[in-house]
């Protein structure tokens, strides 16, 4: 969840002072990496989840404000658009009560909040790009309250100094402009977060980077925006275009995205945070009164406060995260490439692989980013985002291959394993894989749920385009209810 800001106009001395600031920061955190100063004997996982709010007709609905008064749960928060809300699952270990048990536990926190929802007339949905969205519902009046939404916005548009374009090419273009970043609000996303060692970060984190496309291909869930078809998963080229501080002439000088999948393997989490001071112009240049030198020296931990607001401002794929809790700092990587949904069945089954199959990589002998290139795995990426479970992705050893061919011989095996490195046995691992393995062999995600449905309520009904992606959109919250995994939802 992203840190609340005042609503405020920056300085000149503002941005000298916050850059001052952040090499502070950077230079405690190289000394915290030197002295070991992190928790990682218990190592815990975390779920993020953002949703959508609609009406009674599936239809957006701008009351994130009065949902999370009636939800009154500090685990919700509001997100950028006033038709979003996320949730944050508390950590734990991995195999802490199972996967029953966390299931239980996301589901009763998700059902509850639909209850209180309902209450004031919307409901929750967890999908990728709600499909009955059109482009007037996110202006200028779709922005949530917070002021830091206003503030990012601003500055945003004061460093783009033009409105957004975004474009994308699918079985139908879309072709339009934007003054506000509130088109990114249309982007929601399951974030699994991994606490890891120092020692083991780096392994982590590219290990993450090389499976982004798989899961993408997998999960895709997100194929209509403003009531066009386009790519499998949308949300991957919609969030990179959303909020994009560069002009055309400052892209074209090799300038990095803030959205960015990254440009090399790491040796360290340290190479991520100097990448970020390096690259990236403060959006949000608020100073902290804590000094980290100081604190550091006299045996207490730093938050970093700096440090950790400007690498919420950049929006990598798999983001590096420092935070302290219990006056312990720790180390995660925040996973942040797939979509929200359909269930919480397909949500724990995309978990069980990711975490699974990164341990596995990471334990090779030859781990695959020494055999892959760094390229190769982000046009994987965006070859995912593209044609989702009908992809053909590079890995290893295999060349060019589809990606259910690929997850069924090479990478499902490999999940299995890490798995039971982390002691999860077979009962346990079974159900939660079989789900990635009947999408495979059935080919069927939410993406090609939603775009199957789609094209019969269209053909069936000429109603016209819109209200079919309604039924549709109703449909999918009646089959998310009933939390049966996405490969088994019928059509008819």
């Amino acid at each position: 969840m992203g840190r609340d800001v005042p609503a405020m106009v920056f300085t000149r001395e503002d941005r000298r002072r916050y850059r001052i600031k952040m090499q502070d920061c950077l230079d405690a955190f190289a000394q915290m990496l030197r002295a070991s100063r992190f928790e990682s004997e218990r190592p815990q996982v975390g779920l993020e989840i953002e949703l959508n709010l609609v009406d009674d007709r599936a239809e957006p609905t701008m009351r994130n404000v009065d949902v999370l008064e009636a939800i009154a749960d500090p685990a919700w928060a509001t997100e950028l658009g006033r038709f979003n809300l996320e949730t944050n699952i508390p950590p734990r270990t991995l195999t802490a009560g199972g996967p029953d048990a966390w299931e239980s536990e996301i589901r009763g926190a998700l059902n509850h909040a639909d209850r209180r929802a309902r209450s004031v007339g919307a409901r929750l949905i967890m999908i990728g790009i709600l499909p009955t969205l059109r482009q007037e519902d996110v202006g200028q009046q779709a922005l949530s309250e917070n002021p830091r939404y206003r503030l990012l916005n601003d500055q945003v548009f004061a460093a783009r100094g033009e409105d957004l374009h975004i474009e994308v090419d699918g079985v139908d273009r879309l072709r339009t402009y934007a003054d506000t970043i509130t088109p990114e609000a249309a982007c929601t996303s399951t974030q699994f977060h991994l606490q890891v060692s120092p020692e083991e970060f780096a392994g982590y984190w590219n290990a993450a980077q090389a499976v982004a496309g798989v899961q993408v291909a997998l999960a895709a869930n997100s194929p209509f925006l403003f009531g066009r078809e386009l790519w499998h998963e949308t949300r991957i080229p919609l969030f990179e275009q959303a909020t994009d501080t560069r002009p055309q002439e400052i892209k074209v000088q090799g300038v990095r995205p803030r959205v960015w999948f990254g440009e090399r393997w790491i040796n360290s989490v340290f190479d991520l945070f100097e990448e970020n001071l390096r690259y990236f112009p403060a959006l949000l240049p608020l100073c902290d009164e804590q000094d980290p030198g100081e604190t550091l020296d006299r045996g207490d931990v730093p938050e970093l406060a700096e440090l950790t607001l400007h690498n919420g401002t950049i929006y990598r794929w798999n983001r590096p995260v420092y935070a302290v809790s219990q006056d312990k700092p720790h180390l995660r990587v925040e996973n942040r490439v797939l979509p929200a949904g359909p269930t919480v069945a397909d949500t724990l089954a995309n978990g069980a692989f990711y975490y699974g199959l990164t341990r596995a990589l990471v334990e090779e002998d030859r781990p695959v980013w020494s055999r892959m290139s760094f390229s190769a795995a982000e046009d994987n990426l965006h070859t995912a985002a593209r044609h989702g479970i009908e992809s053909r992705l590079y890995w290893p050893g295999t060349g060019e291959v589809p990606v259910a061919e690929l997850v069924l011989r090479r990478l499902l095996p490999l999940a299995h394993e890490g798995l039971e490195r982390s002691g999860m046995d077979a009962a346990w691992r079974e159900p939660l894989l079989g789900v990635i393995e009947q999408r495979c062999v059935t080919g069927r995600n939410g993406a090609v749920w939603q775009k199957e449905m789609f094209h019969r309520l269209d053909t069936a009904g000429g109603a016209g385009r819109h209200e079919s992606l309604r039924r549709m959109t109703q449909v999918y919250t009646d089959y998310m209810h009933l939390n049966a995994p996405v490969h088994t939802w019928p059509v008819d």
